[in-house]
């Protein structure tokens, strides 16, 4: 069932996105002042979307953890994190891409960049942190903390455009005070952040089902040691 369902979502994914790569490029007109590059909007704002998205289910995944010591609340935690790290890095990637062509530069220290580096530095120390402890609950209950605290960041990238402006343009989307665009060029960012959302899902049920198996070795692993 996990199998079909996996493979389902990311077919369903794999369409809608070949659909909306049709629509960007020959239906979404350029924009009147940053041309052709303005497209990588579609790409840059659902995977940051998606990647907070996963970031707070982790969270509560986490303070799950907390409250009953269920071990697989932690394993699913561990899944989702990775995979929202890995669209988190997907929107830094572009973002830089789109700034080089924009702005002429690659980075800057504006606030909405500098806060969201160092939500990418607290799940990268995220997973270091996995690595370097090895009981299962100590590694869950300090994981599930760091979370916490990264979560808290994630807060101030979101609203850093609106408390500080400076280098990074304000809201654009019609969800945002001020946010708006043209008709007919908000549509793609949606159904791509659908897309996403349904392939991350894909991604965090094969993560969870490995960590899952990981956990099992691991209590193996002690079992033979203590004998």
């Amino acid at each position: 069932m996990r199998t079909k369902v996996i493979l389902a979502l990311c077919l369903i994914a794999g369409a809608i996105l070949a659909w909306n790569l049709h629509t960007m490029f020959l239906s979404v007109p350029d924009e009147a002042n940053q041309g052709a590059i303005f497209r990588i909007i579609y790409f840059h704002v659902p995977a940051a979307i998606t990647s907070f998205a996963g970031f707070y289910v982790a969270m509560f995944c986490g303070l799950g953890y907390l409250a009953n010591r269920n071990l697989r609340l932690d394993s699913v935690a561990a899944a989702i994190n990775e995979v929202s790290l890995a669209f988190a890095s997907i929107t830094l990637v572009t973002g830089s891409i789109w700034g080089r062509i924009i702005w002429g530069i690659w980075w800057t220290w504006d606030p909405r960049l500098t806060s969201y580096f160092i939500c990418l530095l607290m799940y990268f120390g995220y997973f270091m942190l996995r690595r370097g402890i090895d009981e299962p609950h100590q590694r869950a209950r300090m994981s599930a903390v760091l979370s916490i605290f990264a979560c808290v960041d994630i807060v101030i990238v979101w609203k850093s455009i609106e408390w500080f402006r400076t280098q990074h343009p304000g809201p654009v989307l019609s969800i945002r005070n001020g946010g708006g665009m043209a008709p007919g060029m908000e549509a793609p960012i949606w159904w791509n952040l659908v897309a996403l959302l349904m392939l991350s899902t894909a991604l965090i049920l094969i993560r969870t089902r490995q960590q899952t198996m990981q956990h099992e070795v691991e209590t193996l692993r002690r079992y033979a040691h203590a004998y």
